[in-house]
């Protein structure tokens, strides 16, 4: 990066740095109060998978609310996906404004909507499962940040520049952006409006990309409203030079350091008369059978120059149904001519913390976030050795004397006894960790509560951080084929002395993961359940046997969320909460 580059970049961080701490400082200002009309949003929507995610978002949701950790004065939703295949999140949104158009009728036209995708069992970030991936933890905040309260700080200024409509976004991203002081971010204009951010073509491969049309005004700012000709899913390097895609670096006072860069995408807005038009895409497809995706399977629709052709390109669909193309064709029929507008939000970040390796990330080693959000090594924890600069992470946890977390560690809502050792790179979440006890360097350990034959016991799920829980095998190859921190399941079965023919699995036995592997013992207390799951992730790591008791039961991560009792988890957050606040 040249010198000039160089200092943009500097003063574009900065910039951001004024910006986030400004849209948190409004955001704390109505924590726990009721808000004016106008001034925040209406109604703010969160989606859930199915009934009982559901109930587990509802019920932290008034937790919070009686804790005073939201603004006040306003609905909260959380609205479920029918039961039965899986919709995706296009189909989330259509269910969803269907019930806001049940629920409020003519209301709806004059109301201003946030509509947060938070469902699925979160594999790739197990730590969210129970919980959800809306609930979070950040370190930010007195109480603690979760991603809800982050996403509404991020849009605190939204709402009062904004037409009644509703506006799209996802729970497991941040997008951080700088405007000038004298401008705002405004949702006026007819059709979708979608903020974009400048980003390497090698990222543009994975997201949305924007083809703009042309604009003789090639001067650098802050933001720029345009409109968009068509939007690219997920396309190749060649589509998107094919396409006009590609844009130069226009400026020096560009904090890209690339020559040529992308628009791509994150949140987007719906005025209410589109809003009308997706209720008819709703009624025209009837219940979904398939899953349809609400940026790429909407978006692809609009803007002059949208073709058709999309509709049959299946590569980025991770399971086909032959009802997909046809359902796209209806979809592209009833929205084909909406306009698609852009504002390009030229000094922004687009972070994404979906997975356990970006978690790590982002929370321990990544700089730039850090120093963009004003991110904690120890938020809202009682935490001895407590140090602003360490590349380590403690949130909503107490940890006693001599405690030490590893480099690139993340801890949370847990409880660490004395001299207790995490690893690097670990994570412990909701665990109560005896004294004396080592953790291992790449581990993670989240401990359930499980409500089983009307009593409450415990287990705690042990993986690799680099584990891949959604990889599916044939019952028949699957104890030689999945590997747990690089052991395969058969070498497991014989280290734990289990015969290979009782080990199982929960649910579909034509498909076999380590998410239903059943593989965690079931125990009476949290700290006992913690220290015998940890035993056997010893054996493992060390090559030895450990037997297992006879009458010990086994199950998956996937049989312990059925049966989860997310009341008893909250408890024990809440005998934190109130130990951090005695103590701090």
């Amino acid at each position: 990066m040249d010198l000039c580059a160089n200092k943009a970049n500097q003063d574009c961080v900065q910039k951001l740095k004024i910006a986030t701490k400004e849209k948190l400082r409004k955001f704390n200002s109505l924590r726990g109060r009721e808000v004016a009309c106008g001034s925040f949003w209406d109604v703010v929507v969160v989606t859930a998978a199915d009934e009982r995610q559901k109930d587990a978002y509802e019920l932290q949701i008034r937790e919070k609310m009686d804790r005073k950790e939201l603004p006040l004065g306003i609905d909260y939703k959380v609205f479920s996906d029918p039961a039965g295949c899986k919709i995706g999140n296009g189909g989330s949104t259509l269910c969803a404004l269907q019930h806001l158009s049940d629920l409020y009728g003519k209301t709806l036209s004059q109301m201003k909507l946030i509509l947060i995708h938070a469902g699925g069992s979160s594999q790739r970030l197990p730590s969210a499962s129970a919980l959800g991936k809306i609930f979070t933890a950040m370190p930010l905040g007195e109480p603690l940040y979760q991603m809800l309260e982050l996403k509404l700080a991020t849009y605190v200024d939204f709402p009062a520049h904004m037409k009644p409509g509703v506006l799209v976004t996802c729970a497991d991203d941040i997008e951080l952006y700088s405007i000038a002081v004298d401008e705002n971010v405004t949702f006026h204009k007819p059709g979708f409006t979608a903020l974009a951010h400048p980003s390497p073509l090698s990222i543009g491969t994975t997201h949305g990309v924007f083809v703009l049309e042309p604009c003789e005004d090639t001067d650098w700012s802050e933001m720029e409203n345009r409109t968009c000709s068509r939007f690219l899913h997920k396309p190749s390097v060649d589509k998107m030079r094919e396409t006009g895609a590609v844009c130069p670096r226009r400026s020096c006072c560009s904090p890209l350091s690339d020559n040529e860069f992308v628009y791509t995408d994150s949140t987007y807005y719906v005025d209410f008369g589109t809003l009308q038009r997706l209720l008819e895409v709703r009624k025209e497809v009837g219940p979904l059978e398939c899953e349809i995706d609400a940026y790429g399977d909407f978006l692809q629709a609009l803007g002059p120059k949208a073709s058709i052709e999309y509709t049959h390109n299946t590569a980025n669909v991770i399971k086909e149904d032959v009802s997909l193309v046809e359902i796209r064709q209806k979809i592209f029929r009833l929205l084909r001519g909406t306009p698609l507008n852009v504002i390009l939000l030229n000094n922004s970040k687009f972070y994404h913390i979906g997975t356990t390796t970006e978690y790590l990330l982002h929370l321990t080693k990544d700089d730039a976030l850090r120093s963009e959000l004003g991110l904690l090594s120890s938020a809202f924890s009682v935490d001895p050795k407590e140090k602003a600069d360490s590349p380590s992470c403690v949130m909503h946890s107490v940890l006693k004397p001599s405690c030490c977390v590893g480099d690139g560690s993340v801890v949370e809502y847990s409880k660490l006894g004395n001299g207790v050792s995490i690893g690097r790179s670990a994570v412990v979440s909701n665990c109560w960790v005896s004294a004396g006890t080592s953790v291992p360097d790449g581990v993670f350990m989240h401990t359930l509560c499980v409500a089983q034959q009307e009593k409450n016991n415990f287990v705690t799920i042990a993986f690799g951080i680099n584990d891949n829980l959604k990889q599916c095998v044939d019952s028949t190859v699957s104890l030689k084929t999945l590997t747990i921190f690089g052991v395969t399941l058969e070498t497991c079965a014989s280290l734990w002395g289990m015969d290979n023919h009782g080990f199982r699995f929960s649910g579909d036995m034509s498909s076999c993961s380590l998410w239903t592997a059943c593989l965690f013992p079931v125990c009476e207390d949290q700290k006992g359940s913690f220290s015998l799951s940890l035993k056997m992730l010893q054996a493992l790591l060390d090559r030895c046997d450990f037997t297992l008791l006879k009458d010990i039961k086994l199950i998956s991560m996937h049989e312990a969320l059925q049966c989860k009792n997310l009341q008893e988890m909250l408890n024990f957050q809440k005998g934190l909460y109130h130990d951090i606040i005695q103590r701090s």
